[in-house]
């Protein structure tokens, strides 16, 4: 599809979704992309980490395509770029602390040389054909989160990007309500918006409530704290290295994500007062009551420190009564990880205080006032809800309307959505689906890989070999080997009936190997159903002498 003298929308991701943000733009003859962002792996996708959109339709039409604008730089924003950007051979824009964490990506994949960066000051301009484009800042749980002031021959789209108000965000000034409200007197025909916390009544909260909140609760403990966060918190690591400061505290940090953020910070001028850090074996040297330890993996990730921690086998360790503040909110989807190492810390006689407890942590999306706001202060003729599962674009939709914005569009990943000239609405759909990094391998998530994958974890798998001699007759008995078939307590009988079923399948041979292969495959998998109800892939290999 070319876009004709019109202006359309069509999402590759993260309509219908939390997470792998890919948003385009269509205007006479060209494209512009928002964002380029992954999600993380779940059960259903087993083996793997990292899920991709699948751009299929956008490469189809690279030549069509302007450039990348990044919004921020949170993964599902920006995480995509070092496996598909390349493919798409267009330049990327970026304001400096998000190019920063870019450019640690395009290294880490050897493509500085190959995939063109710019560099776009705070509250900056350019063009991309018919596309005007200005970021403007808005508060979020990141440095430089920003919306787009896309301006079109067919009316202005403002696309928020991940946005909350924050008058006091510790990191960074967001634009005033004065502000906003002159873009929404220029005449905005679309608001492009996050809906991720649409069904929460009160407003997030402020970065400087949790400063408080933290503070306190630190002043409070006189043995080891360890705080676990989001690593791309800038504002929240501001925090944490004051309260160390205020606590007679050094601060030690621990993974590698922490790392790079606060390196990256610093080369772009943020974190100037950041107290300097000490090393696992100093930190564990310090009176208990002298250290505070940032940490990575308050989602439960398992290879991250407080999983290690937990673990028993990281340089850094707590005891008794030492305290653990999780300044972060549990993702949905992650609560029996999280558990899981929540109670491991618990055999460990550690105290543990999460968002529950105490205001350590706000979230870096807008309830229902903050929409609200932003709706008055916009003014859009059409609300068009995204970052979202459909229960909250449908929601938000319903809020805009009630509010007084005259349409609304719901739509999902692959909905070609006509902004302009005349109604808004539908007017087509294109292929949007999902990629899975495999190792260093991109499969598709629906593809043969991940569906015997997901077959052999629910039912197990037989391997089954039948040898035949240089007379083409079958030589002795079939070999047999399980992996993951529950037949623990009852192998060898087992091995017996499923052997004897597939020597006498051997007996129908007839010269046919495939005939053979598949007459073996189909006995011993009925011999596995009968004993364990499972219906286990079964491989049989025909060996010829």
């Amino acid at each position: 599809m070319k876009p004709k003298k019109e202006l359309l929308f069509l999402a590759l991701g993260g309509s219908g979704e939390i997470g792998m943000n890919v948003n385009l733009y269509g205007c006479n003859g060209k494209w512009i992309m928002v964002d380029l962002g992954i999600s993380f792996s779940d059960p259903y996708y087993p083996g793997t980490d990292l899920v991709l959109p699948d751009l299929e339709f956008i490469e189809r039409n690279a030549d069509d395509l302007l450039g990348i604008v990044l919004t921020h730089g949170h993964e599902d924003h920006i995480g995509a770029i070092p496996w598909l950007a390349e493919e798409l051979g267009v330049p990327l824009y970026a304001t400096k602390f998000t190019a920063g964490l870019i450019g640690y990506k395009l290294r880490e994949h050897g493509l500085e040389k190959d995939i063109e960066l710019n560099v776009i000051e705070d509250d900056g301009q350019f063009q991309l054909g018919d596309f005007g484009i200005r970021y403007v800042p808005l508060a979020h749980s990141i440095a430089e989160g920003n919306a787009l002031l896309i301006e079109t021959p067919y009316g202005n789209v403002f696309h928020t990007g991940d946005w909350k108000i924050d008058e006091e965000p510790q990191i960074g000034t967001p634009s005033t309500a004065e502000e906003l409200t002159a873009i929404g007197d220029e005449g905005v025909l679309a608001l492009v918006c996050d809906s991720t916390n649409v069904f929460n009544e009160s407003a997030s909260g402020s970065e400087a409530m949790v400063r408080e909140s933290l503070m306190e609760a630190c002043r409070a403990i006189d043995t080891r704290i360890m705080v676990t966060t989001f690593a791309s918190n800038l504002a929240r690591l501001q925090t944490l290295g004051e309260v160390a400061k205020a606590t007679g505290r050094e601060l030690c940090v621990a993974g590698r994500s922490l790392d790079r953020m606060i390196e990256n910070a610093k080369a772009t001028g943020y974190l100037k007062n950041f107290p300097d850090v000490v090393r696992f074996d100093e930190a564990m040297q310090l009176p208990r009551s002298k250290v505070l330890i940032v940490a990575t993996g308050g989602q439960g990730e398992p290879r991250a420190a407080l999983a290690r921690v937990a673990e028993g086998n990281h340089k850094l360790s707590l005891e008794t009564g030492d305290v653990v503040l999780f300044s972060s909110k549990q993702i949905p989807g992650n609560e029996i990880a999280i558990g899981i190492i929540q109670n491991k810390l618990a055999e460990m006689d550690v105290t543990m205080v999460t968002e529950r407890q105490a205001d350590i942590h706000v979230s870096g999306h807008p309830g229902r006032p903050e929409l609200k706001a932003m709706y008055d202060w916009i003014r859009p003729d059409i609300l068009m809800p995204v970052h979202g599962e459909m229960r909250h674009m449908k929601e938000q939709a319903r809020l805009g309307l009630a509010h007084g914005i005259p349409r609304a569009v719901v739509q999902k990943n692959g909905d070609v959505v006509r902004l302009a000239p005349g109604e808004p609405k539908i007017i087509g759909r294109e292929r949007a689906g999902r990629l899975i990094v495999d190792g260093d391998i991109i499969i598709a998530a629906d593809g043969a890989t991940m569906n015997e994958r997901r077959r052999i974890s629910n039912n197990g798998q037989i391997s089954v070999a039948v040898a035949i001699d240089a007379g083409g007759n079958i030589a002795g008995d079939p070999v047999m080997q399980t992996q993951g078939v529950p037949i623990e307590d009852e192998r060898d009988e087992f091995f017996d009936d499923a052997i004897d079923a597939a020597r006498k399948a051997t007996k129908k041979f007839d010269g046919d190997i495939e005939k053979l292969r598949e007459n073996v495959r189909l006995a011993v998998r009925r011999m596995a159903r009968e004993w364990t109800g499972k219906k286990p892939i079964v491989d049989v290999l025909v060996v010829e002498a």
